[in-house]
């Protein structure tokens, strides 16, 4: 199982989002999502988190939070442990990103981009402010077939 981070700064009412338009054979090619990437040998949630946003951003964290534990399950790959933060303080100056274009946009926008099914269902339940939640995401051919919330099942 594959570990990661993924993390949505917030600034007056907006989250910085990467449109990943610029990495080649990337599963998020056209998707717009947090910043963040995979651990590091050694690594712990937060270095992983904290050394990703400076990579892709440019910015280091100041305020940050851990909102819960998403487990993606592919059907063509393996599986992901994801750990989504927030943040809500940074200091530095945004760089450019070889990912992709990152920009600030609307919170109240950002449902209507080009997104992952299953980051809708994890950043309502941001916008809900729900506690430390564990959410499993199954994917079949690319489509979201499946979401658990703290092992209740939602509607897809």
């Amino acid at each position: 199982m594959t570990n990661t981070t993924l993390c949505y700064i917030e600034r007056d009412g907006e989250y910085l989002m990467l449109h990943r338009v610029l990495k080649k054979d990337d599963v998020n090619a056209g998707k717009w999502i947090g910043v963040g990437g995979h651990f590091l040998r050694g690594e712990s949630p937060d270095d992983c988190l904290i050394r990703e946003v400076r990579e892709e951003t440019g910015l280091s964290l100041t305020s940050y939070r851990c909102r819960g534990i998403v487990t993606f399950v592919p059907d063509d790959g393996e599986c992901e442990l994801m750990h989504l933060y927030t943040a809500d303080g940074f200091e530095g100056e945004l760089t450019d990103c070889d990912e992709g274009v990152l920009r600030w946009v609307p919170k109240e926008d950002v449902p209507y981009l080009p997104l992952w099914e299953g980051d809708r269902v994890f950043l309502r339940l941001i916008a809900e402010d729900v506690p430390f939640f564990s959410l499993k995401l199954v994917y079949r051919g690319g489509a979201l077939a499946c979401a658990v919330l703290d092992g209740k099942p939602l509607e897809v």
